[in-house]
C-alpha cells in the first residue's frame, strides 16, 4: 500500500462532518451558524443539546481511529500514522465544506487510541482532571495535547514523540482564538447544568 493511499482513507474518513449532520438531523440547525462556526463537538454542545454532542464526540474520535487500525492492518503502524495524520487533515480541514472544520481534539484522541491506546486514555485522563479542575474545554484540551509527546517519551514510544507534537501543535493552531480568550480571561466556562 502506498503512503498516499494511506493518507487519503484517513483523510476521506476525517473529512466526514458529524457535527453537522448530526445537528441537522436533529433539527438543531446548521452547527456553523452558533459559536465558533466549526463542526465539532463543543460547538454543536451549544445548540443545547448534550446527546447529539456526545455522539459527535464519540463519532469524531471513531473517525481518528478507525483509519489508523484499518490502515496499520493491512499494511503498517507507519502507514497507520499516515493515516491518522490525514484524518486530523480531514477533520480540520474537511474539502466538502470549504476547508472549515473542527479543531481536532477528538480526532486526535481517536487517533492516539489507534496508534497506542494508553496515550489516549492519558489524553482523557488529563482532560478531565483539568476540565474538572478550571471548566474549561480548551484549556484541557491545548495541555492535554501539550503533554502528549512527553508521555510518549516516559512510555518509551519515540516513534509517535513527533508525529504526536506534530498533532498538539495543529490542535494549538485552531485554539488560537480560544488561546487570545485565555490570555484576557474571557474563555467561556463549561457550563453543567444545560439538558439535552
Amino acid at each position: 500500500m502506498m503512503p498516499a493511499v494511506a493518507i487519503l482513507f484517513g483523510y476521506i474518513c476525517g473529512s466526514i462532518p458529524f457535527g453537522l449532520i448530526l445537528a441537522k438531523a436533529a433539527g438543531l440547525g446548521d452547527v456553523r451558524k452558533v459559536g465558533s462556526g466549526n463542526i465539532g463537538a463543543t460547538n454543536v454542545l451549544r445548540l443545547g443539546n448534550r446527546k447529539i454532542a456526545a455522539a459527535t464526540l464519540l463519532l469524531d474520535a471513531l473517525k481518528g481511529m478507525i483509519p489508523v487500525l484499518l490502515i496499520a492492518h493491512f499494511g503498517d503502524k507507519q502507514l497507520g500514522l499516515l493515516a491518522g495524520l490525514g484524518a486530523m487533515a480531514g477533520h480540520i480541514f474537511p474539502v466538502w465544506l470549504g476547508f472549515k472544520g473542527g479543531k481536532g481534539v477528538a480526532t486526535n484522541v481517536g487517533v492516539l487510541f489507534g496508534l497506542y491506546w494508553p496515550l489516549g486514555l492519558i489524553f482523557i485522563a488529563v482532560w478531565l482532571v483539568l476540565a474538572y479542575l478550571f471548566r474549561i474545554s480548551s484549556l484541557a484540551a491545548l495541555v492535554a495535547s501539550l503533554l502528549t509527546p512527553f508521555w510518549a517519551f516516559v512510555l518509551n514510544r519515540m516513534e509517535f514523540f513527533w508525529p504526536t507534537a506534530l498533532i498538539g501543535a495543529a490542535v494549538w493552531v485552531m485554539h488560537r482564538e480560544n488561546i487570545m480568550r485565555l490570555v484576557k480571561n474571557k474563555e467561556p466556562r463549561i457550563e453543567l447544568g444545560k439538558k439535552g
